[in-house]
């Protein structure tokens, strides 16, 4: 079953690579920043084998194909930043709940962000778990719009540029790859099934915080 999903997903962004080439990509990564759904690691690595390496075009176009690809990132990012800067924490919440995202890794990142500001943003983008939720604190803490599109579209670059030039490299490789990971899966599964119950238990274990009120002498 996870041979034919993993056919069914190839072909589908081959198809739409073929048709629309770099705008495709492009319009991945647009839903992608702006919704935290869509792996980018793998539309931009399949993007540099089967846009580049597969058309036998030279390495020179891997920084072209990464301008595209943050064209499309930051768009997305614009997006959520907008939406999180119009519509508030209120917005943000239910928003969250539609697309899957915890409401503690909003809090997280907008710890973060009150942290470090703009360098965040800028080296966020490279960084699985922040990158596509960093534009959320930015709009809630009314950033700079102007300051938040450059320094997402530097660090959208430099993390598009990377991986497409991965891909570029390994796709050629992508049956080894894909095999390999069919041979990890179920351990990968059941480590993360524990854990999550390790978590869980955690939780659960860990007493609820009681005031303690102190009598005046």
């Amino acid at each position: 079953m996870i041979t034919e999903l993993e056919t069914i997903i190839l072909s589908a962004i081959q198809t739409i690579y073929d048709a629309w080439g770099w705008f495709g990509v492009a319009a991945f990564l647009i839903f992608e920043n702006a919704t935290g759904i869509t792996p980018s690691e793998i539309i931009l690595g399949l993007a540099g084998w089967m846009l580049i390496a597969e058309h036998q075009l030279p390495p020179s176009m891997i920084p072209l194909g990464g301008f595209y690809a943050a064209i499309g990132s930051v768009l997305g990012a614009s997006i959520a930043y907008w939406v999180a800067r119009l519509g508030g924490r209120p917005v943000i919440d239910k928003l969250a709940h539609w697309v899957r995202i915890d409401p503690a890794h909003v809090n997280s990142a907008e710890k973060q962000f009150q942290r470090w500001g703009t360098g965040l943003v800028l080296v966020g983008r490279v960084m699985p778990g922040i990158r596509t939720l960093i534009s959320i604190p930015a709009g809630l803490a009314r950033m700079p719009f102007v300051t938040f599109f450059v320094a997402t579209f530097i660090g959208a670059y430099i993390w598009c540029t990377l991986i497409i030039g991965a891909g570029y490299l390994l796709g050629h490789e992508w049956t080894l790859i894909s095999a390999y990971l069919k041979q990890m899966l179920p351990f990968l599964l059941a480590g993360g099934a524990l854990a999550f119950g390790i978590y869980f238990w955690f939780v659960r274990r860990k007493p609820a915080y009681v005031p303690v009120r102190l009598d005046d002498e």
